[in-house]
């Protein structure tokens, strides 16, 4: 009889365990468990070893402990100020130990007299008796099961009011279940020695009844490899099915074009930037299609190398979509290449001169109907050779008959669906995605897999180090920062202020920005020239404060988040950022790339006074380096990968025991055992359990991989 695989398991409701009613039911969905896999997959998150039991009567005042002891006595009450106090006596078989609960009023149901439970906490002195204040607590099976034994602790649900000896029982329960049929393997039994791998069956129950520390930890190995192997099996499978389902164009990379663009930059180009840019030269090049992630710090000179590609296919005849995901972001984008791209040409037939000024158009939700029938028209008759624009480009009617290149530009924002959408404008369109987040190397193995990927560490001559500093909350130690902005503002440069991260609409940010805005230009900043910038202004009131601000009409500009990516103003060399500990760390680093950009040194002040050890190390890291890759790693060290990768693409929350960095080891294996499989069976043919799972885990997206 043939295993139960994870879509089976999947199929099964837990309401066909004998112990779960409909109350029960509930509470589990309350908690996302309503299959026999998604109960299985609910895995232990330490274990009790109840062959070490520690004694009540050996613990010292001051010692952190566990213990396992059973409810004696147990009452709730009141303090005198109101709060819920809770007192229980338990009792391990050496001695008593007093166990006090505040604002836990709900101990008093969890732990009724005769529950046995595991104890931790620091031990006090208190009224003449050994005692733990609010201890974390893990309730055990009943009194008598489980000595002698490695007890797994769940994660579990006071709201829910489901506890770990519960969910252990009904674990313990569905296992039973399969054990006459066990669980299926998807990979074979010479895979598994090479890796030194346990297989599947024996994975669920070391994890969830483990009878030595060796069983969890190597359930955990093989249960690990699983999640990373099915995520590289798509992403492998996605890349080589991109190369095999399309020809691409074969671009004339020897033109006249580039050569001229180069030519006329006033700068040398850094080592990194000349070598992407020979690396897209040879994707392009190529009939296969172009499908390369750039990543680069801020203001390593992305744009340069993009605008390089672009031009590759314009002078082959093809046209370029720069896509950017908000209008800012394009219309800067719009305004440099303009700026950059000026005195170029482009052959033209119908000319005296058999040749015109090569011309890029800017397309966003805000450009009117007149001026998208302009540009509809343009691109029709070929007289349109790069657009710019936001989503606005691959929604709507717009038309690209020769379009050859597409430059999406921080790619975190797009999904794989609008990725599609663009490449869908063309027949054979090359893509070329852009990020100035980088991603540590494993953790691009996991989001990025299917795209080949060019680096940019380099930093060009005239980027120049910004000082960071970390400032207290009080309105004292604000005066040093605000008295350096108005010195640089005296010296004839520029500044920002970032208002503070609001939960809740973006409505009530851009309220909160007004009204700092306001306040600032009554009390610190009185007499300078300020600006306001928030996601909520009506578009063309955003352009004409950032064309107030390049001009050099505005000497502060107060704003969102909204300025995070793509504002290029070099004369600005100061930031101020207000309540920087609301920030995640790559965030941080992207609004201190707005300043640096020109010759001065510059300045960034974090007012913060750090709530929790995470966002303390977050800005310490921030006021340490200002390398963006070395920052990225310790994003992800603090962050854990979830975080950091966001809403890419669905099934990548996938990771339930899998941690990237940590795990990055695994990842890299994984990888090569998911190329080693899909080099000897394509469309997965022989491995079907493996090819479902990969077809659970990614949904629509993988429709096209396996084609038979």
């Amino acid at each position: 009889m043939a295993g139960l695989t994870l879509r089976e398991l999947a199929a099964h409701p837990v309401s066909e365990l004998r112990a779960v009613g409909p109350r029960l039911e509930g509470q589990l969905a309350a908690m996302e468990i309503r299959s026999a896999l998604d109960l299985l997959q609910h895995y232990p998150r330490r274990y009790h070893d109840r062959t070490k039991l520690a004694e009540i009567a050996e613990l010292a005042v001051g010692e952190e402990a566990t213990v396992f002891a059973e409810v004696k006595k147990i009452r709730g009450g009141r303090t005198r100020q109101g709060r819920a106090i809770v007192e229980a006596e338990v009792f391990d078989g050496s001695s008593y130990l007093r166990v006090v609960f505040f604002n836990q009023g709900w101990r008093e149901k969890q732990l009724p007299v005769g529950t046995e439970a595991a104890f931790f906490g620091k031990v006090d002195y208190r009224r003449g008796r050994r005692q733990m204040t609010n201890p974390v607590v893990d309730v055990l099976d009943r009194v008598g099961e489980n000595t002698g034994a490695i007890v797994p602790v769940y994660p579990q649900s006071g709201k829910a009011e489901l506890f770990t000896w519960q969910l252990r029982k009904l674990v313990a329960a569905c296992l039973q279940k399969t054990r006459e049929r066990g669980i299926a393997d998807p990979l074979d039994a010479a895979l598994l020695d090479a890796h030194a791998l346990v297989d599947r069956d024996r994975a669920y129950r070391g994890i969830h009844q483990p009878e030595t520390h060796d069983d969890h930890w190597r359930a955990a190995q093989r249960l690990k490899f699983d999640e990373f192997l099915r995520m590289q099996v798509g992403l492998v499978a996605r890349k080589r099915a991109l190369e095999q389902e399309q020809t691409g164009i074969a671009h004339q990379v020897e033109g006249a074009l580039v050569p001229a663009f180069l030519g006329s930059l006033p700068f040398e180009l850094t080592g990194d930037q000349a070598h992407a840019i020979s690396e897209i030269h040879r994707d392009l090049a190529a009939a296969a299609p172009m499908h390369r992630l750039l990543q680069g710090d801020v203001g390593s000179g992305k744009t340069v190398v993009a605008l390089t590609a672009l031009l590759v296919a314009v002078q082959g005849g093809y046209q370029g979509a720069f896509m950017a995901p908000t209008e800012v972001l394009a219309e800067q984008h719009y305004l440099t290449s303009r700026r950059m791209l000026t005195g170029l040409a482009v052959p033209a037939v119908d000319t005296l001169t058999g040749e015109r000024p090569l011309r890029v158009e800017l397309l966003t939700n805000r450009t009117g109907a007149a001026d998208r029938r302009r540009i509809d028209a343009g691109l029709r008759r070929g007289e349109i050779d790069i657009v710019v624009g936001t989503h606005a480009l691959i929604y709507g009617e717009i038309e690209f008959p020769h379009l050859g290149l597409a430059v999406v530009d921080e790619q975190h924002r797009f999904g794989v669906e609008q990725r599609a959408l663009l490449r869908g404008k063309g027949e054979e369109v090359d893509v070329l995605v852009m990020t100035a987040t980088p991603i540590p190397r494993t953790a691009a193995m996991l989001v990025y897999g299917d795209l080949d990927k060019s680096e940019l560490r380099e930093m060009p001559v005239g980027r120049t180090p910004i000082t960071t500093e970390l400032i207290g909350s009080s309105p004292l130690e604000h005066t040093v920062a605000y008295d350096r902005l108005r010195a640089e503002v005296v010296a004839g440069h520029q500044a920002y202020v970032v208002c503070p991260l609001v939960e809740g609409s973006p409505r009530v940010e851009a309220k909160a920005a007004a009204e700092e805005y306001e306040r600032l230009g009554r009390e610190e900043l009185a007499g300078l020239r300020l600006g306001l910038l928030h996601g909520q202004l009506p578009a063309r009131d955003k352009e004409a404060v950032m064309e107030q601000f390049r001009a050099g009409e505005l000497d502060v500009l107060v704003a969102t988040t909204v300025i995070e990516v793509g504002v290029d103003v070099a004369n600005a060399t100061v930031m101020i950022v207000e309540d920087a500990d609301r920030f995640g760390l790559s965030q941080l680093h992207q609004l201190r790339g707005r300043i640096g950009r020109g010759g001065g040194d510059s300045y960034c002040f974090l007012f913060s006074d750090p709530a929790t050890t995470d966002a303390e190390s977050r800005l310490q890291a921030l006021v340490a380096s200002t390398d963006g890759f070395e920052l990225a790693e310790r994003d992800l060290d603090i962050r854990g990968a979830g975080e950091v990768f966001g809403e890419r693409q669905a099934g990548f929350s996938d990771l339930k025991l899998g941690r990237i960095p940590r795990d990055a080891a695994v990842v890299v294996e994984a990888r090569a055992v998911a190329e080693r499989i899909l080099d000897r069976d394509p469309e997965l043919e022989h491995h079907a359990q493996l090819r479902e799972e990969v077809e659970d885990l990614l949904g629509d997206a993988v429709e096209f991989l396996f084609k038979s």
